[in-house]
Formats: C-alpha cells, structure tokens, sequence
C-alpha cells in the first residue's frame, strides 16, 4: 500500500537515504572482503583457497534467504522486515569483527549473509512505495547507482582499511551505517500502513533447497583438499545435494504455493535470459576476486594498491548507467548485451596478455574499458529475461533471477579458485619435472641466485611459483573470454519484442 501523499520533499530525502545506505552496506560487503582475503587467511592460519571461504559462505547464504524475502513480508511488514534485517546485520557485522578463528567467521559470515537477503529488495518495495509515479523512475535510477557505487568502493575501501587499520574494520564500519539507516528509516516510515497476511510457507522446497544449495557449496568448497570424489566424505555430499536438489525440483513443479517459482523457465527469454545473467556475473564476479588476489599473492600490491588497480572498472558504469536505462529502449536488447560480452571477453583476453612485469596503469586501463561492458551488461539482460513474463509474474521473476545470479557469484568464487589454484600446481609441477642439476639451464639460475645452496633453491622455487601464478592467470583469463564469446551467440537466441516492463527488477544490480 502507498502512502507517498505524506511525503514532504525533506521527509523522502531522508528515507531515500536510509533505504540506499542499508543497500550500500549490504552490496558493499560482497566485493570489500575480496583484496583483504590473503590477510585475513594469513592472520587466521588458512590456506588462500580456505579463504575464499569467506566470500562463499555470505554469498550462497544470501542466495538461500532470498526466496523468503516475499513470505517474511507479507508476515510481518515491509518496514518492519527491514529495520530488523538491517539491525541484525549490524550485529552479525560486529561478530564477524570480533572472530578469532576461521570457523567462527564463516558461521557469522553465514548469518550475515541470511539478514542481508531482505535488504535490497525491501529497498527496491520501499523507494517504488513512498515516492510518486511519475518520480519512481529517478528513485530506481539512484538506487541502481548504488549498486554500481559499492562495488568500486569495497575493493578500495576494504584495501585501505586492512592496510592502515585491520581487516576486522572491513565488518565494523557496517555498525555505525547501519544503526544511522535504522534511525532514519524508522523515523520517517513508522506511521506507514502496515499490511500483513498469514500465506502458508513452502517448508519442503525450503528446507529442500537450503541442504541441497548448502551440500553443493561445501563439495565445492572442500572438494580440492579432500581430493574430491576419492573422499567418502565428498561422495557423500554429492549424494545428499542431488538427492536434494531432485526433491526440491519436483516438489517447486507441484506445489501451490512454491518458494522458488521454477515454472518460469517455461518462457523461452526468461530461460535465455537467466542463464546469460548467470554465466556472465559469475564470469564478472570471478574476475574481481582472482585479480586482487593475484596481484597481493604475486605482484607484491599491498592491499590499498590492489583495490586501486581493480577499481577503475566502476567510473564508466557510474557515468553510463543513466544514459543506458534512458535510450536502451531504442536499440535490440541483444545488440546491447552482445556489446557488454564482447567487451568484457576482449578485456579477459587483454590480461591474457599480463606478465609478471605489467604495470599498474596497464591493469588499471584493462579494468576502466571492461566498465564499457558492465554498463551494458545487467539492463539490457535483465530487461530481456522479463521481456515475456506476465504482468503477475513479474516480482516471482525478479526474485528468482536475482537468487539465481547470487548463487551463481558463489558457485564462481569456490569453482574460479579451485581453477587457479590447480592449474597454478600443474604449472610448478610441469617445470619442475622439465629442471635438473645436471641442466646447465638450471645450473646457471642457481648460479644466478648465489650458488646451490638450500637459499638458491627456496629463491628458485619462488621464481617458479610466480611463473605458474602467471600462466594460470593467462590460463583462466582465457578460457572466461571464449565463455563470453560464446554469450554473445547464445543471447540472440532470445526472441524480440523485449517492450514488457521489468519494473523495478531491471534497476538494480
């Protein structure tokens, strides 16, 4: 119910800023953690792939809460939903500061992920419910900028923080944003009309979905160490997740009222639609956390510099973003979408080009001109996956693309380290095996490095180790230009007319 008559010009200031400061917080804390993993791995004693840990446990949280977000709603209340989801943010924030220990932060990190679920959407219901019709446009537009803004300054503003204070500061400085939100928000939407209904909960597809999604994720997570399905334990979270994902499917096909409305699928630009939105953030998502991992781990960037060299990939976004959403409408979709793949893979196939002596400017450019295809990217293809859903459907839509790109960013972050990581090893491994002593290649490196003693080998060793870093790069970077190559064919089989509006969905990121 709308209420946006009450509203005097300082009033819907003040809630737009409350409402955009708790979505800030929220999408901030997808990308800030990512240039402070190797200290934060290193302060708690875990191995950089365990770190990632981090960045999987919100996400894929996250991902499971958002189906909720509905249900939870209609329950209690959207203002309510919201300032609650907010506070208990603030304090799984402030536990996630005071970890001492990996297991601990994972578990606080996952409840911060579940109370962040609500965030944005209720930001989105919120913005659309207080201001008027004609104005709504604009509200979306910032909100959108929002989650364009946040992504640039989490990798600056984690670097900074971890380098000039500690990492824990990444989770703390949620505390005082979000309890300024809270104060804000309630003040200016406490008398708003509150509807409630008593909708029965999908606690099978539910509790279905949260052991399968959560099974999936932690043979992901685990599978390299416990070298996959040579483990029982891998065999047997394999066996629970497909169980559990077969129950989930048929039991979402059948029931009345589903969590996640797998029906949706059966719309021929919603289907084409998700899975290039999926392919292509989990790509994006990818690249954000192995670049600053790569240049902190190998190219001796303290954490400050790495969030610099990755953030220029935001300034065109931020910049494009309003002319997008004003004339997209007169291009196809898919000409647009097609653009963003193809500037994001030629940018993948730029960094194949990296060696170990590229420079920060270089980095810095190759990050700026792939902004060109993050602008172009999540307009046009979210516009283009509710292009033929109808008008009810619409929020079921939204909701479950959004849940399927969250997902997706999780399912990236375990599979793109594991990728690293081992082709890193096969690298090391292969010229390792291809050196001898007996080699006088080999012999002049050592001699090189001050001779044969144990020190020369630790500093070959090292020399090696970047070397393979290196071309698991190049390696990586060049299969996820070829997956975007291939998204420019598969978007143009989403047929036209793209005119349905995608309301709010298509705003946000």
């Amino acid at each position: 119910m709308s209420n946006n008559a009450s509203f005097t010009p300082p009033s819907l200031l003040m809630a737009t800023i409350g409402l955009s400061l708790a979505t800030f917080m929220q999408v901030l804390d997808t990308t800030i953690a990512n240039v402070a993993l190797p200290t934060i791995s290193g302060n708690l004693g875990v191995s950089s792939e365990q770190g990632t840990w981090v960045i999987t446990s919100f996400a894929v949280s996250n991902a499971i809460a958002l189906p909720l977000t509905g249900w939870l709603s209609r329950r209690f209340g959207e203002v309510k939903l919201f300032l609650w989801a907010t506070l208990l943010f603030v304090l799984a924030s402030f536990l996630c500061g005071i970890s001492t220990s990996m297991p601990e932060l994972i578990g606080f990190r996952v409840l911060q992920g579940l109370v962040a679920g609500p965030l944005y959407p209720m930001t989105q219901t919120l913005l659309i419910a207080v201001y008027p019709p004609a104005r709504r446009g604009m509200a979306l537009a910032l909100l959108a900028m929002v989650t364009v803004v946040a992504p640039i300054a989490g990798p600056i503003l984690g670097g900074w923080i971890t380098d000039s204070y500690s990492w824990p500061w990444i989770f703390f400085i949620n505390v005082p944003i979000g309890i300024f939100a809270v104060m804000v928000v309630r003040s200016q939407l406490r008398k708003r009309p509150v509807v409630t209904s008593h909708q029965p909960m999908d606690y099978v597809g539910l509790l279905s979905l949260i052991v399968g999604v959560g099974a999936l994720q932690i043979i992901l997570d685990k599978g390299n160490d416990l070298d996959w399905f040579e483990s029982n334990f891998i065999i047997i979270g394999a066996a629970i997740s497909v169980i559990a994902l077969a129950v989930f499917v048929i039991w979402e096909m059948t029931d009345k009222h589903p969590v996640v409305n797998l029906r949706l699928f059966a719309h021929r630009n919603f289907r084409i639609g998700t899975i290039v939105l999926v392919l292509g953030y989990a790509g994006f998502f990818g690249i954000n956390l192995i670049l600053p991992q790569w240049l902190q781990t190998q190219m001796g960037y303290t954490a400050t510099w790495a969030g610099l060299a990755v953030a220029p990939i935001g300034i065109l976004p931020v910049l494009m973003s309003p002319f997008v959403g004003k004339y997209a409408h007169k291009f196809d979709l898919r000409l647009l979408a097609g653009l963003a793949f193809l500037a994001i893979g030629l940018s993948c196939f730029m960094r194949a080009g990296f060696t170990n002596e590229v420079d920060f400017q270089h980095i810095a450019l190759v990050q700026l001109f792939m902004g060109i295809g993050v602008a172009l990217f999540f307009m046009p293809t979210l516009s283009i996956l509710m292009s033929d859903l109808p008008p009810h459907q619409i929020a079921d839509g939204a909701g479950l693309a959004t849940f399927l790109r969250t997902l997706g960013g999780s399912f990236a972050a375990s599979l793109t380290t594991w990728i690293w990581i081992r082709r890193a090893d096969q690298h090391h491994a292969y010229m390792s095996e291809s050196m001898s002593v007996y080699d006088s290649a080999t012999r002049d490196a050592l001699n090189t490095l001050g001779g044969a003693g144990h020190k020369a080998y630790a500093q070959l060793d090292q020399v090696l180790t970047s070397q393979a870093y290196m071309m698991s790069t190049v390696d990586y970077f060049t299969l996820l230009g070829w997956m975007f190559m291939g998204l420019i064919l598969l978007v143009w089989l989403a047929k036209p007319p793209f005119t349905a509006k995608a309301g709010p969905a298509a705003s946000g990121h």
